[in-house]
């Protein structure tokens, strides 16, 4: 009892001494979806909310969000970041995703009623900068950073088997896994307005970003953004997320995965509040097709 006691107050000396030594700035990059410096369905090499060169910890960063969609789906977001030695960003993204009607076109198809129609997914993530932008006196040098990303899934285990292994049968063998992305960033200062282009590559196993499961089959996709700074507090930006299926349809109830795509926009209140959101076509959610979604997220750095 006591070591966990002296844990949590280093913890709160920690989190008061990055609030009360480094310099805030401009509350950019946001944080992705799952939790580290993104866009929205996609990120960016920068790492969030950076300490000043002199210091060692970083003030954390708090987002929380949701994303509607018209065919009654929505996804609820909840996320930290801590960046260390400005060359460390340690990240965590909750994020809720209820399906409106699974139950009933389960119950319909099979005679089976499942327990949850909310799936819960927890995203531990730790990225490293492996360059910087101009790093080694090169103005054309991009923005590097490697990340590692653990996926938890506490709630897929128990549909399953409610649904008597079914998703095994599919493909859906884990409750767990391990995403690996590698992202490149570049800030393009000669045309009239800045233009940040990232571009990303994600080694994963989960099907659905892992709200589905995962499965045995690794494989590598592409994503990136393009954000065009149309005032000093305005940003408008595109973004793509490719996704490929590596588990067996089922008719009706789960089909293939589609890419992503969003259109959004982030305005900079001050320099600790930023508001974000945007439009997303998501295609094959389980059992619906989600093409028209809508998204708002705010994130607060201290």
């Amino acid at each position: 009892m006591k070591k966990k006691n002296l844990l949590f107050q280093l913890g709160i000396f920690i989190l008061l001494l990055s609030v009360s030594t480094a310099k805030a700035g401009p509350p950019l990059p946001l944080h992705g979806i799952e939790g580290y410096g993104g866009i929205a369905i996609t990120y960016t090499a920068y790492l969030t909310n950076p300490a000043p060169e002199d210091r060692i910890i970083g003030r954390p960063s708090i987002g929380t969000g949701a994303v509607f969609t018209t065919g009654g789906d929505y996804l609820i977001v909840n996320t930290f970041t801590e960046t260390l030695w400005n060359r460390l960003e340690l990240g965590y993204g909750f994020g809720a995703l209820y399906l409106s009607g699974l139950k009933s076109d389960i119950q319909s198809a099979t005679g089976i009623r499942i327990r949850d129609d909310t799936v819960y997914l927890h995203n531990f993530n730790v990225r490293l900068a492996l360059i910087r932008e101009g790093e080694f006196n090169k103005s054309w040098m991009p923005a590097i950073t490697f990340g590692i990303h653990y996926k938890y899934n506490d709630t897929i285990n128990k549909i399953n088997n409610d649904l008597f292994g079914t998703l095994r049968n599919i493909g859906i063998k884990d409750n767990d896994g391990i995403d690996y992305t590698l992202y490149a960033s570049k800030m393009l200062k000669f045309l009239p307005r800045p233009v940040l282009i990232n571009m990303g590559l994600r080694s994963t196993k989960a099907a659905h970003m892992g709200y589905l499961g995962f499965t045995d089959d690794r494989r590598i996709r592409f994503e990136g953004n393009v954000v065009i700074f149309v005032t000093n507090k305005l940003a408008l930006g595109a973004e793509y997320r490719q996704k490929i299926s590596t588990y067996k349809e089922i008719p009706g109830l789960v089909g293939s995965e589609s890419d992503w795509w969003s259109f959004v926009f982030a305005y900079i209140f001050n320099d600790h509040l930023t508001v974000s959101g945007g439009y997303f076509s998501l295609g094959q959610i389980l059992n619906h097709g989600e093409d028209d979604a809508f998204g708002l997220k705010i994130k607060w750095e201290f």
